[in-house]
């Protein structure tokens, strides 16, 4: 096995070439030469030189040294060089540093004794210490602290080894007597550290002794009294008891790293209602009394776990953790928020709504840079409060509304979808909102929000004055038609080639745009800020926000004005008596849309009105032309019953989801009964489970396998060599997380004895070994289990190669077997997630590296493909079934997952059948990083052809 390494210090392989020069400046008597020649020799020590010939040396040269520095490097490297020969017998050349070790611990200067102290704690050899220890014993008595701490821990690191006790037979009286009189904190520390090591009676017995003074004691002193606290409680489970009133006396305590372990200490040992509630009230101090934000966050994952084991007493202490939305920082606030919305009850929601609320008025009052995203997590959350209780409500929407008009198109989206499901589901408050909305409506500024709240106003103005009210809003924000006269037209025809590179740069900057179906659209980037744009009519931004987005180009817009426009005329047919009203009406709506297509065609505009629109437009002018009963029903009922049925589907998604987590089974019905299984967990503490169930871990790594997952493990065996090698191996790969265990099989099988056999191995991507690889001696015939650490940083396809290296006695050539290479596949690092639609399109947007691969598989169905791309890269579909129903010969779904690091991988799949019955169409993956896109790209052009 490989020695155990007490230093490590990073250095670039040094070859053996300057040891001559390391030696020469040993011999010299120049200090700093003997400095930076010593550093060399430790760092060659570390790198596996052994440099043999530089030991009498030291002994000559550094030895007599005065300099500090110089003594400092002669102990790292005497901690460094093999003190044993081949049998374990001390060397005997170590008898000269005896007498130079001897006179450090009587030195008078304190830090030479102090080092050479700490020095001994890394010594293992009984031959060199013993002589030793009444030099060591002395200086427990001595007077400067820095020496009796590092003597109390030299005795502790003497007494256990494997001879200790004879050596020190009276070393727990002598430490207990130095307890009972030190002064020193960190002295203090040290002696009770030893005790509760080497004598744990005694350090029991001193603690209950002193048991009122433990609130006293120094900071350092409290950690190890509570690591006592844990070990004892552990093997001693009756006397948790008298323990626990130690704990909640240290609650106390100056020190927060203190009172944060009690907090910790406290979960893991007790179940008890009164425990978890200090430990959650504690929590809850260090969240408002600490600066630092990874504290926070820290503190913040320890209530996420006592909210799934103990959320009746974390339901009461809700507005305690919203407190911690006063810190600034975005991830502190969102984690937060996420903690909460699982803890409301209809008892606290009021309260939580109410914060909510003022939190948000706040962000109206700051001009910070994050305001704007913060306010929209913050609607987000109100949202889900009032679909969750919609008593709630009626309190938020109106406040809510206000950031129809908000500069961030986020939160503006997020409330024009809030304020469409809330007046859904919560009929009493149609008419408030709808009269709220046309008062507000000429505020918005985002083109889709604007749509969001057309079609709002078009499905549920349904009294008369209502829907006169939203057609007088409408004309009102679209100004005085036409959009344009006679001479602008010939103004712009006439200087359109003058004007080119204006308008070019003004309005026709275009992007691409995934819709919510997973479909590409083309959107202008000047709608979401038309307000900044020069108005290309007089008057576009004193008539309103509609004339002022139309002019922009945005069709769309125009499109979804037109649909609303018809449905209020159709409605009004039903509610106005009067004929004349309702023929002015239509005609005034005619003309709007007539306009809307005169301006789109015109010059005007830098770009035309696209053919959807168009085509849009037209149908809603023939259906007020000539209107049926069957027409009408489809425009004024289906419309809204499509909605609906969205609603309801989401909610039915929400709650199987809620099923699904609540039917997770963690025993299988084949499995093995343990047990732990027949007693009850109920009143059982973190830590008497982690004792009850010790293979979950082996479990999870796939150490422990269990009946039926031979054939799963067997599916993971790897060959590396050829049948006909003289060396034949194989490896077994685990993966868990941000590790890869190789647990390779090597057989000899040949007669020779194979000498110095070496695994060695490389690896390409972001896959990092983290240990030498070893020599090892194999008998003819026989195995060896050789196991190998690697380290993962991103998820990557990884690839590692190598070969096994290994001496013969006959042929003193070394011979090498080359490898088959090992590809770490992706799969083992993803799992599925679920994510909104708004942040799926918010990622898509920012998200810079796509990987574009083309559809080409036998599989001649379209659900058939997605489901086959679905299970091969292990994603969640975001499309919901409902939208994939239907043979129409086009489909449009969304995946994603997220991987062990946290990056997020999305997919979006357009396949169109054509008419030869075969698939076409793209695969689109995005990602932050790289390494996930090609990865995953890669996969899906391997997996996408069919079931092999």
């Amino acid at each position: 096995m490989e020695k155990s390494c007490t230093l490590l210090v990073h250095f670039d392989k040094g070859t053996p070439a300057i040891a001559n020069e390391i030696k020469e400046a040993l011999e010299g008597n120049d200090v700093p030469a003997k400095i930076d020649a010593m550093k060399k020799a430790v760092m060659l020590l570390l790198n596996g030189e052994t440099l043999p010939h530089l030991f009498i040396t030291i002994v000559r040269y550094v030895l007599p040294s005065e300099d500090h520095t110089v003594q400092k490097l002669l102990l790292l490297y005497l901690e460094l060089i093999d003190k044993t020969d081949a049998k374990g017998k001390v060397l005997p050349e170590m008898i000269l540093i005896c007498q130079n070790l001897r006179n450090n611990l009587q030195h008078p200067n304190e830090y030479i004794r102090g080092v050479t102290l700490r020095f001994l704690c890394r010594l293992n050899e009984t031959e060199i210490i013993e002589p030793l220890i009444p030099s060591v014993l002395q200086n427990l008595e001595h007077r400067h602290p820095y020496i009796r701490r590092n003597t109390i821990l030299a005795v502790m690191s003497i007494y256990k080894l494997p001879q200790g006790e004879q050596l020190l037979v009276d070393a727990p009286d002598m430490i207990e007597k130095v307890l009972s009189t030190e002064q020193d904190q960190s002295a203090k520390r040290n002696a009770f550290l030893m005790l509760f090591t080497c004598a744990q009676d005694r350090a029991i017995s001193y603690l209950l002794t002193h048991v009122d003074r433990v609130s006293e004691w120094g900071e350092s002193l409290q950690m190890v009294v509570l690591e006592l606290i844990r070990k004892v409680c552990r093997t001693n489970r009756g006397e948790k008891g008298k323990y626990i009133k130690i704990i909640i006396s240290l609650l106390n305590a100056t020190s927060t790293a203190v009172i944060y372990e009690c907090a910790s200490t406290l979960v893991s040992l007790s179940s008890a209602p009164t425990a978890i509630r200090a430990a959650a009230n504690t929590y809850c101090q260090l969240l408002l009394s600490q600066s630092d934000n990874n504290v926070k966050l820290i503190v913040l994952d320890r209530l996420n776990e006592l909210k799934s084991s103990h959320r009746d007493i974390m339901v009461d202490m809700i507005m305690d953790v919203l407190r911690a939305l006063s810190s600034p920082n975005l991830d502190i606030r969102r984690k937060t928020i996420d903690i909460v919305l699982e803890l409301i009850t209809p008892r606290n929601i009021n309260e939580v709504v109410l914060t909510l609320k003022k939190e948000v008025v706040k962000t109206q009052s700051g001009e910070l840079e994050k305001n704007g995203e913060y306010r929209q997590m913050l609607i987000q959350a109100i949202h889900s409060c009032a679909i969750k209780f919609p008593e709630v409500a009626s309190t938020v929407v109106h406040l809510l509304m206000d950031f129809l008009g908000d500069s961030n198109v986020g939160s503006a989206v997020d409330v024009v979808v809030f304020v469409r499901e809330i007046i859904e589901t919560n009929p009493k408050l149609r008419v408030s909102i709808i009269t709220r909305l046309l008062d507000t409506f000429y505020q918005i500024r985002s083109a889709r929000v604007c749509s969001g709240a057309l079609w709002i106003i078009g499905e549920y103005c349904l009294s008369l004055s209502e829907v006169g009210s939203g057609i007088a809003t409408i004309k009102q924000c679209l100004g005085e038609l036409p959009f344009y006269s006679v001479s602008e037209e010939e103004e712009a025809t006439d200087s359109s080639k003058k004007d080119q590179q204006v308008n070019s740069i003004t309005i026709s900057s275009k992007r691409p745009a995934i819709l919510a179906d997973g479909t590409y659209a083309t959107q202008s980037a000047a709608s979401e800020n038309a307000f900044s744009l020069p108005t290309l009519v007089q008057g576009s931004l004193a008539s309103g926000n509609l004339r002022s987005l139309l002019l922009t180009g945005d069709f769309f817009l125009g499109a979804v004005v037109a649909y609303t426009l018809t449905k209020l005329v159709l409605r009004l047919e039903e509610v106005q008596p009067s004929k004349v009203e309702v023929n002015r009406a239509s005609t005034q709506a005619l003309l709007i849309m007539v306009s809307m297509l005169q301006l789109g065609q015109s010059p005007v505009l830098p770009h035309p009105i696209d053919n959807d629109s168009y085509d849009r437009i037209v149908l809603c002018i023939r259906l007020l032309c000539n209107t049926g009963d069957e027409i009408r029903k489809i425009w004024l009922q289906s419309c809204r019953l499509s909605f609906v049925k969205m609603l309801s589907e989401k909610q039915l998604r929400e709650i199987e989801e809620l099923k699904a987590k609540a039917q997770i089974s963690h025993a299988q019905p084949d499995d093995l009964i343990d047990f732990y299984h027949l007693k009850s967990r109920k009143g059982m503490s973190q830590l008497e489970l982690e004792d009850e169930v010790q293979d979950d871990l082996k479990r999870a790594t796939g150490e422990f396998v269990k009946d039926g997952d031979d054939a799963n493990k067997l599916n993971r065996i790897l060959q590396l060599t050829g049948f006909s090698d003289p060396v034949y191996a194989e490896a077994y790969v685990t993966v868990h997380h941000y590790d890869i265990v190789l647990d390779v099989t090597v057989i000899n099988r040949t007669k020779d004895t194979l000498q110095n056999l070496c695994l060695e191995l490389a690896t390409m991507g972001d896959l990092k070994l983290v240990e030498r690889p070893q020599n090892y001696t194999l008998a003819p015939e026989t195995s060896k289990q050789i196991k190998a650490n690697i380290k993962v940083s991103s998820t990557e396809t990884g690839v590692i190669f190598g070969n096994i290296v290994y001496e013969t006695s006959n042929v003193h050539e070394r011979t090498v077997v080359v490898l088959n290479d090992i590809h770490i596949d992706i799969m083992d690092y993803i799992s599925p997630a679920v994510c909104s639609d708004a942040a799926f399109r918010t990622m898509w947007a920012e998200f810079e590296w796509e990987n574009k691969v083309a559809v080409n598989t036998v599989i001649q169905d379209e659900k058939e493909f997605l489901d086959h791309i679905i299970k091969s890269t292990n994603m969640k579909c975001l499309t919901a079934p409902s939208a994939l129903d239907g043979e129409c010969g086009f489909l449009a779904a969304n995946l994603y997952a997220k991987s062990v690091f946290g990056e997020d991988a999305l997919v979006n799949v357009s396949i169109e059948k054509q008419v030869d019955g075969k698939l076409s169409g793209y695969i689109r993956i995005r990602s932050k990083t790289q390494g996930i896109a090609l990865s995953l790209g890669d996969k899906i052009t391997l997996k996408q052809k069919g079931a092999s």
